[in-house]
């Protein structure tokens, strides 16, 4: 069994990850930059590493730092957390040579899932369903490029393969601007992502984004956890989720669900991940898979009781898996809304010190954050300061918790999300379900 884990990570996650450690009686080092001194987390792990000022490329991005605190504290293993070198492939690598534990999957399957058109293929292998595409890399024969389209049918979209968070993608509608836009993308996925090479699928116009989780052992057992929906969106970044997603049946969840298993399987995949589709005429189109812990991991932990901090690291000591897909029964509904610091109108961070917070409880409540009063949200990382959780016996009861918890809630000294998440709790269509990707940002006037 791991003993001692760098949680290589910030904010609410580093503080999940140290509590999961906590339970299961192992220690923990807290890596922070010199910014984040006064994190919860820090405070409360049993070491702590200052590995660096407060630039992302001099501390969490800092690989050599990291591994050296590892090997400074005697720790076992490393646990990335969500985003910074979470699906880093040549981190994982390095974490494995050094002779710690990378809590994660094989750098190999890393590097194979976050090239898209390379992820396509393994999916297509396992039977997973996919958006029809170009199949393969576009290369310079501008003639089959325009058959792709041709084939495919307008509209289309150009993707890097190497892209992913919404970046790299140019919509094309009509065949005369086809060829302009591959070598604008191209060019601009060499500029940011180091890999030029792009792909062609088809432009799907109201899809919803539904993933699943699944988590797989090193002794070839897989299993998938349901579904989610994450539909509400701003600029591809995701603002409140559910699970399980409105609309899907019983007998869609296990069809798809199992080709996720069963594609982990085939892979040789190790620990959590998420397949993430569109879903548009009762179709599910595989986009990508993270490889990694998502920040929505707690809605699918509300319904199904499956606690995936503790799977990643008891996976990652080389356990099988506690439950077979049998052991996972879907049990009521929970909703989750990012808490960001900033304007609910214009979307500008608003870091700077928290002078009262209270955070709101109940029955089926859950506030998975870091901060606390006399906190000072520091401006160089991500906006979100805390993910705010209900759960529910039905859906309705679930949101109607979510509306008194965020009125309950109270954070001030900066500028919060909150009056937006009241705004989106309270519109008509999405008590309903089922709104597609576009909803939020027309609803905002921002499409």
């Amino acid at each position: 069994m791991i003993e001692k884990i760098v949680i290589a990570n910030r904010g609410e996650i580093a503080l999940r990850i140290l509590r999961a450690c906590r339970e299961m009686g192992i220690k923990t080092v807290a890596v922070h930059s010199t910014a984040d001194r006064d994190l919860k987390h820090v405070r409360l792990a049993d070491e702590s590493v200052c590995i660096g000022p407060p630039s992302s490329l001099q501390s969490y991005l800092n690989i050599p730092a990291i591994i050296c605190a590892a090997e400074l504290t005697n720790a076992s293993a490393i646990h990335p957390g969500y985003g910074f070198l979470s699906e880093n492939a040549e981190f994982a690598e390095q974490v494995e040579s050094s002779g710690f534990k990378f809590i994660g999957p094989s750098s190999a399957s890393i590097r194979v899932m976050g090239d898209k058109v390379a992820a396509i293929k393994a999916m297509k292998a396992a039977g997973v369903p996919t958006v029809p595409g170009s199949d393969g890399p576009l290369t310079e024969d501008t003639r089959a490029s325009l058959e792709h389209g041709r084939r495919i049918g307008y509209p289309v979209i150009i993707k890097a393969a190497g892209g992913g968070g919404g970046r790299g993608m140019r919509v094309v509608h009509e065949e005369e601007s086809l060829l302009s836009s591959i070598e604008l993308t191209k060019s601009e996925a060499g500029a940011a992502f180091n890999n030029d090479i792009v792909y062609m699928e088809k432009f799907l116009g109201s899809p919803r984004h539904v993933e699943i989780q699944v988590m797989a052992d090193s002794h070839g057992n897989a299993i998938h956890l349901g579904e989610r929906d994450c539909s509400m969106q701003r600029k591809h970044q995701k603002v409140v989720e559910e699970a399980p997603a409105p609309g899907i049946t019983p007998e869609q969840r296990k069809r798809i669900g199992e080709r996720c298993a069963t594609a982990c399987t085939q892979m040789g995949y190790e620990g959590a991940g998420t397949f993430e589709f569109l879903y548009e005429n009762d179709e599910f189109y595989f986009i990508e898979m993270n490889t990694r812990v998502q920040v929505e991991h707690c809605v699918t932990e509300m319904i199904t009781g499956v606690d995936i901090i503790k799977e990643q690291i008891l996976v990652a000591s080389g356990k099988t898996l506690r439950y077979t897909q049998d052991d996972i029964q879907i049990k009521g509904h929970a909703i989750e809304c990012r808490i960001n610091a900033e304007d609910s109108k214009t979307f500008r961070p608003s870091p700077g010190k928290i002078t009262l917070y209270h955070a709101p409880g109940g029955a089926g409540v859950r506030m998975d954050s870091h901060i606390y009063n006399g906190y000072t949200v520091p401006p160089y990382y991500d906006s979100m300061i805390g993910k705010l959780i209900t759960w529910g016996n039905t859906r309705e009861s679930a949101i109607a918790r979510m509306n008194g918890a965020l009125s309950e809630i109270v954070i001030e000294g900066i500028n919060t999300n909150i009056d937006l998440q009241k705004e989106i709790l309270s519109d008509a269509n999405f008590a309903v379900g089922g709104t597609n990707i576009h909803y939020l940002e027309k609803k905002l006037g921002l499409d």
